[in-house]
């Protein structure tokens, strides 16, 4: 009975928390997206670009927006360490794949990632949020080509949006995390996470 009480209080009374993964092949710009974050919404300063090193494991982010928490885990995209993404996955209310617009000969290479990603039953129903970056470069493609080039069939399936950004100079950063906390707040994904924990709210729409 305690703890039935205690989740209904941390429920009515605490912030909520999200979980959202940042994937991507390497050198796509997900950590230096994770720290442009960072200095946007905590007023900090974001660690120089030639200064961001390739992540080995695990970054983790935390940001208010309103009256939500946001936990970013940004994880590393070598090909050797791709196979730990799905670690993360059952606990992710939303994914961020970060893909580096200015390198059209990388593209395949992050659309096969991409596609597995979404081929796994661990992310059913995770909304999607595709960022082309590096959009301060002349020559990066916009969003509505990175998005025809990768015609992902499984995209029907779920929630997502296709955002150009640029993580050098923060372009597109907040409308992308404003569109993730809406989505994530009436998301199917975020009530069944809510339920596996033992805390249920209001239906979802």
């Amino acid at each position: 009975m305690f703890s039935l009480f205690y989740g209904l209080w941390k429920y009515l009374f605490t912030k909520t928390e999200f979980h959202v993964l940042i994937l991507g092949i390497d050198k796509a710009g997900k950590t230096t997206f994770l720290e442009k974050l960072k200095s946007i919404y905590l007023n900090t300063e974001s660690l120089p670009p030639d200064r961001i090193v390739p992540t080995v494991g695990l970054n983790i982010g935390r940001i208010e927006v309103s009256n939500t928490k946001l936990v970013f885990w940004d994880l590393g995209g070598q090909p050797g360490l791709r196979s730990i993404w799905e670690k993360y996955y059952e606990e992710a209310h939303a994914v961020v794949f970060v893909i580096d617009a200015a390198s059209p000969s990388r593209f395949e290479d992050s659309k096969s990632s991409l596609e597995k990603v979404l081929r796994n039953e661990d992310l059913q129903g995770a909304p999607l949020l595709i960022l082309a970056n590096k959009q301060d470069l002349t020559e990066a493609v916009s969003a509505d080509e990175l998005a025809r080039y990768l015609d992902l069939k499984k995209l029907d399936e779920r929630v997502y949006m296709f955002e150009a950004v640029s993580a050098y100079d923060g372009l597109g950063i907040k409308e992308s995390v404003e569109w993730l906390v809406e989505v994530m707040e009436r998301s199917k994904r975020t009530e069944m996470l809510r339920v596996r924990a033992g805390v249920t709210g209001p239906a979802s729409a």
